[in-house]
């Protein structure tokens, strides 16, 4: 990855973060102390007059590495 691409998606994350720093704190505090194996993860989306989705994941080993490894961009 060119440090051009790095600076951008750093960017884009101190954004993020200023914006929803309620739920970057969650997500430090709910992946902080590491999230298991057959953990559920579950997510809801409610859009604007529409009625809420919900979604949920077991999360995997193969998981786990895949957030290690996205861990080690930050």
């Amino acid at each position: 990855m060119n440090p051009a691409s790095i600076m951008k998606m750093m960017k884009a994350k101190n954004t993020f973060t200023a914006n929803h720093p309620k739920f970057v704190s969650f997500l430090q505090y709910a992946f902080g102390s590491g999230i298991p194996a057959d953990s559920v993860i579950e997510i809801t989306v409610t859009k604007p007059g529409q009625e809420p989705v919900t979604s949920n994941i077991r999360v995997l080993q193969s998981d786990l590495e895949l957030l290690d490894s996205l861990k080690d961009i930050n």
